[in-house]
Protein backbone atom coordinates (compact mmCIF):
# COMPACT_ATOMS: atom_id res chain seq x y z
CA UNK A 1 0.00 0.00 0.00
CA UNK A 2 1.39 3.38 -1.00
CA UNK A 3 1.74 6.47 1.20
CA UNK A 4 -1.30 8.13 -0.37
CA UNK A 5 -3.47 5.08 0.27
CA UNK A 6 -2.31 4.89 3.90
CA UNK A 7 -3.17 8.54 4.40
CA UNK A 8 -6.64 7.97 2.93
CA UNK A 9 -7.21 4.92 5.15
CA UNK A 10 -6.09 6.80 8.28
CA UNK A 11 -8.24 9.81 7.35
CA UNK A 12 -11.23 7.53 6.77
CA UNK A 13 -10.77 5.82 10.13
CA UNK A 14 -10.40 9.17 11.87
CA UNK A 15 -13.62 10.38 10.23
CA UNK A 16 -15.44 7.25 11.47
CA UNK A 17 -14.17 7.85 15.01
CA UNK A 18 -15.34 11.49 14.94
CA UNK A 19 -18.78 10.55 13.57
CA UNK A 20 -19.08 7.78 16.19
CA UNK A 21 -18.17 10.20 18.99
CA UNK A 22 -20.74 12.77 17.83
CA UNK A 23 -23.43 10.09 17.65
CA UNK A 24 -22.50 8.70 21.07
CA UNK A 25 -22.08 12.12 22.75
CA UNK A 26 -24.01 14.68 20.70
CA UNK A 27 -23.65 18.38 21.49
CA UNK A 28 -26.42 19.56 23.83
CA UNK A 29 -27.98 21.78 21.17
CA UNK A 30 -28.82 18.63 19.14
CA UNK A 31 -30.33 16.64 22.00
CA UNK A 32 -34.05 17.03 22.58
CA UNK A 33 -34.63 16.21 26.24
CA UNK A 34 -38.40 16.46 25.91
CA UNK A 35 -40.58 18.19 28.45
CA UNK A 36 -39.42 18.46 32.06
CA UNK A 37 -41.81 17.59 34.86
CA UNK A 38 -41.83 20.09 37.74
CA UNK A 39 -42.14 19.30 41.41
CA UNK A 40 -41.58 21.15 44.68
CA UNK A 41 -38.36 20.08 46.41
CA UNK A 42 -38.22 21.06 50.09
CA UNK A 43 -35.07 21.44 52.21
CA UNK A 44 -35.25 21.13 56.01
CA UNK A 45 -32.64 21.50 58.74
CA UNK A 46 -31.76 18.80 61.31
CA UNK A 47 -34.79 19.84 63.43
CA UNK A 48 -37.17 19.52 60.48
CA UNK A 49 -37.60 23.27 60.09
CA UNK A 50 -38.24 24.19 56.47
CA UNK A 51 -35.43 26.27 54.99
CA UNK A 52 -36.68 26.53 51.41
CA UNK A 53 -38.88 24.98 48.74
CA UNK A 54 -37.63 24.97 45.17
CA UNK A 55 -39.86 24.64 42.09
CA UNK A 56 -37.61 22.11 40.38
CA UNK A 57 -37.52 20.70 36.89
CA UNK A 58 -36.86 16.97 37.09
CA UNK A 59 -33.90 15.60 35.10
CA UNK A 60 -34.53 11.86 35.41
CA UNK A 61 -33.35 10.56 32.03
CA UNK A 62 -29.88 10.51 30.48
CA UNK A 63 -30.93 13.15 27.92
CA UNK A 64 -32.42 15.47 30.52
CA UNK A 65 -29.38 15.14 32.79
CA UNK A 66 -27.07 15.77 29.81
CA UNK A 67 -28.86 18.94 28.67
CA UNK A 68 -29.58 20.14 32.22
CA UNK A 69 -29.90 23.92 32.38
CA UNK A 70 -27.90 24.64 29.21
CA UNK A 71 -30.99 25.92 27.40
CA UNK A 72 -32.07 28.15 30.30
CA UNK A 73 -31.31 31.88 30.26
CA UNK A 74 -31.60 32.35 34.05
CA UNK A 75 -33.17 31.03 37.22
CA UNK A 76 -35.06 33.02 39.81
CA UNK A 77 -34.70 32.36 43.53
CA UNK A 78 -36.91 29.38 44.29
CA UNK A 79 -36.34 27.75 40.88
CA UNK A 80 -33.96 24.93 40.09
CA UNK A 81 -33.31 21.54 38.57
CA UNK A 82 -33.37 18.22 40.45
CA UNK A 83 -31.20 15.50 38.92
CA UNK A 84 -32.10 11.88 39.66
CA UNK A 85 -29.38 9.24 39.20
CA UNK A 86 -29.68 5.46 39.36
CA UNK A 87 -27.08 5.07 42.09
CA UNK A 88 -25.05 6.90 44.69
CA UNK A 89 -21.53 7.81 43.64
CA UNK A 90 -19.16 10.41 42.25
CA UNK A 91 -20.99 12.77 39.90
CA UNK A 92 -18.81 15.14 37.87
CA UNK A 93 -21.07 18.11 37.16
CA UNK A 94 -19.89 20.66 34.63
CA UNK A 95 -20.49 24.26 33.68
CA UNK A 96 -20.21 24.22 29.88
CA UNK A 97 -19.51 27.33 27.79
CA UNK A 98 -23.25 27.56 26.99
CA UNK A 99 -24.10 28.44 30.61
CA UNK A 100 -24.78 32.13 31.17
CA UNK A 101 -25.42 32.23 34.92
CA UNK A 102 -23.68 30.77 38.01
CA UNK A 103 -25.13 27.99 40.17
CA UNK A 104 -25.02 26.34 43.55
CA UNK A 105 -24.67 22.59 42.93
CA UNK A 106 -26.01 20.59 45.88
CA UNK A 107 -24.91 16.93 46.13
CA UNK A 108 -27.41 14.77 48.02
CA UNK A 109 -27.10 11.26 49.54
CA UNK A 110 -29.77 8.59 48.88
CA UNK A 111 -31.42 9.41 52.24
CA UNK A 112 -31.74 13.09 51.25
CA UNK A 113 -28.85 14.40 53.37
CA UNK A 114 -26.88 17.19 51.74
CA UNK A 115 -23.24 16.12 51.53
CA UNK A 116 -21.68 19.16 49.91
CA UNK A 117 -22.36 22.27 47.91
CA UNK A 118 -20.19 23.48 45.04
CA UNK A 119 -20.34 27.09 43.91
CA UNK A 120 -20.14 27.05 40.12
CA UNK A 121 -18.95 30.06 38.16
CA UNK A 122 -19.81 30.95 34.58
CA UNK A 123 -17.04 29.65 32.31
CA UNK A 124 -14.95 32.06 30.29
CA UNK A 125 -14.59 31.47 26.56
CA UNK A 126 -14.72 27.82 25.51
CA UNK A 127 -13.72 26.52 28.93
CA UNK A 128 -15.78 23.85 30.68
CA UNK A 129 -15.54 23.99 34.47
CA UNK A 130 -15.87 20.74 36.49
CA UNK A 131 -17.44 20.41 39.93
CA UNK A 132 -17.24 16.85 41.28
CA UNK A 133 -19.27 15.60 44.19
CA UNK A 134 -20.85 12.47 45.59
CA UNK A 135 -24.58 11.80 45.59
CA UNK A 136 -27.59 10.02 44.16
CA UNK A 137 -29.37 13.32 43.64
CA UNK A 138 -28.17 16.78 42.70
CA UNK A 139 -30.07 20.04 43.07
CA UNK A 140 -28.99 23.07 41.05
CA UNK A 141 -30.21 26.49 42.15
CA UNK A 142 -29.11 30.09 41.43
CA UNK A 143 -25.69 30.98 42.81
CA UNK A 144 -25.96 32.22 46.39
CA UNK A 145 -29.41 30.71 47.00
CA UNK A 146 -28.10 28.19 49.52
CA UNK A 147 -26.36 30.95 51.48
CA UNK A 148 -29.44 33.22 51.41
CA UNK A 149 -31.68 30.42 52.71
CA UNK A 150 -29.20 28.90 55.17
CA UNK A 151 -29.00 25.57 53.33
CA UNK A 152 -25.84 23.60 54.05
CA UNK A 153 -24.26 20.16 54.47
CA UNK A 154 -26.19 18.02 56.92
CA UNK A 155 -29.57 19.53 56.01
CA UNK A 156 -32.05 17.22 54.30
CA UNK A 157 -33.79 17.39 50.96
CA UNK A 158 -37.21 15.80 50.99
CA UNK A 159 -36.97 13.79 47.79
CA UNK A 160 -40.34 13.67 46.02
CA UNK A 161 -41.66 10.08 46.26
CA UNK A 162 -42.45 9.82 42.56
CA UNK A 163 -38.92 10.95 41.62
CA UNK A 164 -36.63 8.67 43.64
CA UNK A 165 -35.41 6.69 40.61
CA UNK A 166 -34.61 7.64 37.01
CA UNK A 167 -37.50 7.40 34.56
CA UNK A 168 -37.87 3.95 33.06
CA UNK A 169 -36.09 2.12 35.92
Amino acid sequence: MGTRQRILVVAGLLALVVVGAVLAFPPAQFVDPGEYDHTPVTVVDENGTELATVDARIADTQQKRYVGLRRTDNLSDGEGMFFVHGSDGEKPYVMPPEMSFPLDIVFIAPDGTIREIRYADVPEGDTTLRYPGRGKYVLEVPRGYTNRTGIGPGDRVIVPENHTEPAGS
